[in-house]
């Protein structure tokens, strides 16, 4: 069978499936217009989970489509997804209890810790550059020149966290994937891991939606362990919510470390959040001029077929997850579910 089919194909068979949803409490009608947003089939379909908790209780969850296109195996609620982008807030959480160890500077350079590094901007570029995006590197390639001068501007890399893994990993004596599950076992998300050989086949069925209207599915992710401290992770919704109320709540950093992760000294826009931008602190978007504070990150790869978004409202203990194992190669619409239900709930009396 081919792997790739027409959107339109896909559409009328999602028609048949359902979508499965519990909410444990009524607060206006937000659960009804979640609902009615998600059953949307223009501009495009959502095929993923939302899941939203309150001070620790799940309040509203709901799972539509598939995990895999071909199999029409229905999604559900603990299913696991890659975390794309929202890895990095992990990674930069696991430096910081380093920092507070005091095995870690934020404020030396990458030479000090990665001494055979062959590179010179290895001299001037910051740990802490490399976690807020300010460092100069290039997003996706580890090149021996900047792309702008260190700390001048935020220039989005993940390659940049790559870097910060390697020191992590140096400074640490242990791997990465030893670090992370020991970290998750600590938050008890039992259904989240780093991938390797063996779990990797617990993952969901990434789907790039291309702009011609077809879709490819993706057997299994094409990253490469050095990319996973910043773009590849995996979890299901309920535990990303675990994780939230456990970095958020100081179970995982000292107060003033994690006063250091939620600041910020740049800024950046996303249309998930705002038009304007927005400050960038490590790993974390922080929209404190808003009504209402929120917390989060996003995470997208086309290629690899996911977009999620994890946000926090610190006010009023509330997680709100959404992960979706298509991602739509006409950026324009990739975050259309994402925006629509954050839109709800921020005009709700959910999150005042």
């Amino acid at each position: 069978m081919r792997n790739i089919f027409r959107w339109a194909a896909f559409i009328a068979a999602f028609a048949l499936s359902s979508c499965q949803s519990s909410s444990a409490q009524q607060i206006e009608n937000f659960p009804s217009k979640i609902d009615s947003l998600v059953k949307i089939k223009n501009p495009r379909s959502f095929n993923g989970v939302v899941f939203i908790q309150q001070n620790g209780k799940e309040i509203y969850s709901k799972a539509c489509g598939y995990s895999d296109f071909k199999r029409k195996s229905l999604l559900k609620i603990s299913d696991k997804f890659s975390t794309m982008s929202i890895a990095k807030q992990i990674t930069a959480t696991l430096i910081l209890q380093e920092v507070e160890k005091q095995k870690i500077d934020l404020n030396v350079p990458v030479h000090t810790y990665l001494l055979d590094f062959q590179y010179s901007w290895a001299d001037s570029v910051t740990v802490h550059q490399l976690l807020n995006h300010t460092g100069g590197l290039y997003s996706d390639v580890l090149k021996p020149e900047l792309k702008i001068q260190p700390g001048t501007a935020f220039s989005y890399s993940n390659v940049g966290y790559s870097v910060a893994g390697m020191i992590l990993e140096k400074q640490t004596g242990k791997k990465f994937e030893d670090l992370v599950t020991a970290l998750f076992k600590k938050v008890k998300m039992a259904n989240s891991f780093y991938s390797n050989e063996k779990n990797s086949k617990l993952l969901t069925k990434g789907h790039t939606i291309k702009k011609d209207g077809t879709f490819r599915l993706n057997e299994k992710i094409s990253f490469k362990p050095d990319y996973y401290f910043g773009s590849y992770l995996v979890v299901s919704a309920p535990d990303l919510a675990k994780w939230n109320e456990a970095l958020h709540n100081g179970k995982l950093l000292k107060p003033e470390t994690y006063r250091i992760m939620t600041n910020y000294t740049v800024t950046n826009a996303h249309q998930v959040f705002s038009e304007n931008p927005i400050g960038y602190g490590y790993g974390l978007r922080i929209n404190d001029k808003a009504e209402i504070n929120e917390i989060g990150h996003t995470g997208f790869h086309p290629s690899e077929g996911f977009t999620a978004v994890n946000l926090y409202y610190p006010k009023t203990k509330t997680s709100v997850v959404i992960m979706e194992n298509v991602a739509n190669e006409n950026f324009d619409i990739a975050y259309y579910f994402e925006q629509g239900v954050r839109k709800i709930l921020v005009e709700s009396e959910l999150l005042k």
